[in-house]
């Protein structure tokens, strides 16, 4: 994904940002403070690139239909009579009411506008268009706006413009190193929302680094060393990689037990980790040996982010008689807000008019390759994730988003 212009940011200051790895900087002040900067960024990243904009599941049956904002524009989610999935601008092609409210459900057998009652066929194509005489008016030329999406590991992902590369370039090796989770066959337990007083970045780069861990993360602590682990690299726009589990914990949960059942295909090795990636520009993945949780970040302003996180089980999981998820969401929603309070202060800190970019420590390496990602895409380069500057030590990704 090349966006079309630079943003708004000092090049200087980005020269900074990708300097060498121990002498660079963050990402100046602008990057989270100035609304000029987060609508390039909506532009550039979001609605340029490939976002997450949910799960594939959100809309199972047929007749299902979701409305959802990504980077700003509505989106709506739609599964026809025929099981195929659809992808349209949340717009009447009359005067461009919601289909649907933001967040919104339903299931019908046809699209209807809530306006003037304008309705669709469930694949976008125009059905009704009440007590309408215009003179040379061409039905076919007014179905739904179709927006590209792309289905990868139950999750779907949307191109607004149209112009990204394919997705498979976008997501790269990741989807090699998934494989062995079946993200495809989860099923989502629980999901909670989250507002924070944040820069959409901002939580992006706690959840890169376990630095924060033993003052921020006692719990955390306890059940994964945060000094253990290493990143991960390969193709593609997303950075991350593993932290093991301590020897008594079978999973991240507030006792180290699993309430679960382990996931079917895992090696050994799989089975004593936990993988954590961040997929430019909005999802977090964290994958357990019996659970995933994600993270889906929707920016709402230059200093205010959307957080939807859900759990998701195998399906032998959801099936057991008794089977409650809250052993991993009590764990993560405590953590989650132990972070949300940091991000939080980290935004007024760096609001302030006299605020200037700091270094990195050694245990931040993935906090480099993300920000130089960030660096590169303002200067109008590729997004990539880029060789991990250390190897040893380096726990990528050890906390929980936020």
């Amino acid at each position: 994904m090349t966006p079309r212009t630079h943003a708004p940011i000092d090049a200087a200051a980005l020269d900074a940002v990708l300097a060498p790895f121990g002498e660079s900087r963050m990402l100046p002040r602008a990057a989270y403070v100035d609304e000029a900067v987060l609508a390039w960024e909506q532009d550039a990243f979001f609605r340029d690139g490939w976002m997450c904009a949910g799960r594939a599941a959100d809309v199972e049956h047929p007749g299902d239909q979701r409305a959802r904002s990504v980077g700003g524009a509505g989106l709506l989610m739609v599964r026809d009579s025929g099981g195929a999935l659809h992808t349209f601008a949340n717009a009447c092609r009359h005067r461009g009411h919601e289909l649907l409210p933001c967040d919104g459900a339903s299931n019908r057998g046809v699209i209807q506008c809530p306006y003037h009652a304008w309705s669709y066929e469930l694949d976008g194509r125009l059905r009704l268009a009440p007590r309408f005489d215009a003179g040379n008016f061409d039905p076919s030329t007014v179905a739904l706006i179709s927006v590209r999406h792309a289905e990868w590991g139950g999750w779907v992902f949307v191109n607004v413009s149209g112009d990204a590369p394919p997705f498979e370039q976008h997501v790269g090796s990741l989807a090699d190193a998934l494989v062995n989770w079946e993200c495809d066959r989860l099923v989502v337990a629980h999901t909670h929302r989250y507002e924070l007083a944040a820069n959409w970045k901002i939580p992006v780069e706690n959840y890169n680094e376990c630095y924060h861990c033993p003052l921020i993360h006692p719990e955390l602590a306890r059940v994964s060393p945060p000094e253990s682990g290493d990143n991960h690299e390969g193709r593609g726009a997303w950075v991350g990689g593993s932290m093991d589990l301590a020897d008594f914990a079978a999973t991240m949960s507030l006792t180290g037990r699993s309430g679960g059942v382990a996931m079917r295909n895992l090696t050994p090795e799989q089975r004593r980790q936990v993988l954590y990636f961040a997929v430019f520009p909005n999802l977090l993945v964290s994958l357990h040996p019996d659970y995933v949780l994600t993270h889906r970040l929707e920016p709402v302003a230059a200093g205010r982010t959307t957080v939807e996180c859900q759990w998701l089980f195998p399906p032998e999981a959801m099936a057991t008689p008794g089977f409650d998820p809250s052993y991993a969401v009590d764990f993560w929603d405590l953590t989650n807000h132990q972070d949300w309070a940091a991000v939080e202060s980290v935004q007024r800190g760096l609001s302030h008019p006299a605020f200037v970019p700091g270094v990195l420590a050694e245990q931040e390496s993935d906090v480099y390759r993300f920000v130089t990602m960030v660096a590169r895409g303002y200067r109008g380069e590729p997004i990539s994730g880029g060789p991990s500057p250390r190897r040893s030590r380096s726990p990528a990704a050890g906390s929980a988003p936020g």
